[in-house]
């Protein structure tokens, strides 16, 4: 069996007396769309922060492609492969949408922002920029500024933004937030066009879209993981239907 390219052991995160993660394990497979779903409160953003970086886990490990990520820091995890997507779309809302990319695959290139505008001119950078519009449904939008995108073109603008690092595993987090049907539909779309290239760790409250999407589903309630399998395994599992899914299993 292939080694995951993710690989989470043992995880362990508290906030005082709240316990945030409780030894999660957690492997997630080179080209799969993993999703973790749970309810409020149950530590999934906690996760994926440990995951990316931005929480240092008070123990267990880490492993990415191999190798040990545990204590690396966020920006060095970027340019290992891993990129995340964030709750609250995170954008330069005064850049027109090519801006946006360009100034992402600028800073993977490790160049300072400060040199914006002789960037600009680089017609790799720009050509590189305009692809990936296309590739989140953007290319007829790309000089419309990010502030007057529609909220789910906006969240598709930084799903843009984490391809731009050229990631091995993109961490989603709830992109489907606050979107209408049809919104949602064009999100899901463009994870179904990300599987052809990209892993995704999928982190959502909308059962359809990840009943849809996932290959496997964890659960994690309260911290732990309670059942992780296939989308099938996860409907008819008496537990998790107790702790979270319920009667809003999709049929």
């Amino acid at each position: 069996m292939a080694e995951p390219l993710l690989r989470l052991d043992a995880l362990d995160k508290r906030f005082g007396g709240i316990v945030a993660t409780d030894r999660v394990t957690l492997d997630v497979a080179s080209g799969e769309v993993h999703a973790l779903i749970g309810p409020n409160g149950a530590g999934k953003t906690t996760l994926i922060a440990q995951i990316s970086g931005s929480l240092a886990p008070d123990a267990g490990r880490i492993v990415f492609a191999g190798a040990d990520i545990t204590t690396l820091s966020q920006h060095e995890r970027v340019r290992s492969g891993l990129a995340r997507s964030y709750q609250i779309t995170s954008i330069f809302r005064c850049f027109d949408v090519v801006e946006n990319l360009a100034l992402a695959v600028q800073a993977r290139s490790g160049s300072s922002f400060s040199f914006w505008r002789p960037v600009a001119r680089e017609t790799a950078l720009i050509d590189e920029a305009q692809r990936i519009a296309v590739e989140i449904g953007l290319g007829d939008r790309t000089r419309v500024l990010a502030g007057s995108l529609a909220h789910g073109e906006q969240r598709c603008l930084e799903v843009g933004l984490a391809l731009a690092t050229r990631p091995r595993i993109v961490l989603l987090d709830e992109p489907m937030a606050g979107m209408g049907p049809d919104e949602s539909q064009r999100m899901i779309e463009l994870i179904r066009r990300l599987r052809e290239r990209v892993t995704v760790l999928l982190v959502e409250h909308d059962m359809d879209a990840v009943f849809q999407l996932a290959d496997r589903i964890s659960v994690l309630v309260n911290g732990t993981i309670i059942a992780t399998g296939a989308p099938d395994e996860i409907r008819a599992d008496a537990e998790v239907k107790r702790a979270y899914l319920g009667e809003e299993v999709p049929a």
